[in-house]
Order: C-alpha cells, then sequence, then structure tokens
C-alpha cells in the first residue's frame, strides 16, 4: 500500500517546479524571433513559388515562340511550379483548418 505526500510537501515542489519552468526575457525574446523566422520562411517559400511560376512562364513562351530548343526545360519547370503551387494550397488549407479548429475550442 502506498503512502500519499501530505498536500504541503508536494505543493512546495510543485512551486519550486513551476518556478524554475516560468519563462525568462531571454526564453521569450527567442519564441520571438522564432515567430519571426517561421513569418520569413512563408515569404520565402511564397516568393520561391512566384519564381518558379515567373520561370515557367517564360519557358513557356519560349517554346510557343520557338526560341526554346530543348522543351524538357519547359516540361521540368512547368512540372516543379504545379507542384510547388498544390503544395502550398495544401499547407494553406491545413492552416486555415488548424485556426478554425482553435476558434472552435472552448475556454
Amino acid at each position: 500500500m502506498a503512502l500519499i505526500p501530505p498536500v504541503s510537501a508536494g505543493a512546495s515542489s510543485i512551486n519550486s517546479t513551476i518556478a524554475t519552468q516560468r519563462p525568462s526575457a531571454a526564453d521569450s525574446a527567442a519564441s520571438t524571433q522564432r515567430g519571426n523566422d517561421f513569418g520569413d520562411s512563408i515569404g520565402s517559400a511564397l516568393d520561391n513559388l512566384q519564381a518558379s511560376q515567373t520561370k515557367a512562364d517564360g519557358l513557356a513562351q519560349d517554346a510557343a515562340t520557338g526560341k526554346l530548343k530543348n522543351i524538357e526545360e519547359y516540361l521540368i519547370a512547368a512540372s516543379d511550379a504545379q507542384l510547388s503551387t498544390q503544395l502550398t494550397v495544401a499547407v494553406r488549407n491545413k492552416a486555415v483548418e488548424s485556426f478554425n479548429e482553435i476558434m472552435r475550442m472552448q475556454i
């Protein structure tokens, strides 16, 4: 049979645990930095998507006018742009779904 420790002994150990887990100013600054990193990552990903779309459009134009000698370049660029777009849409949909799930949570 196990003995349950008195409440006062447990409370003091909980208070000391909570005191060591409180975020410091450095932790909150690191959290802010991570938030900025996430925003920068999203912006960079969207810039890459735009660049791949622009490249595919330029190669399509070159293929249509006969300037492009190697049609495979266009096919690869178009596939890359298509896959990048599909991934971006999937991530956006998941983010919207997550946001809606959070908004439905009861406090």
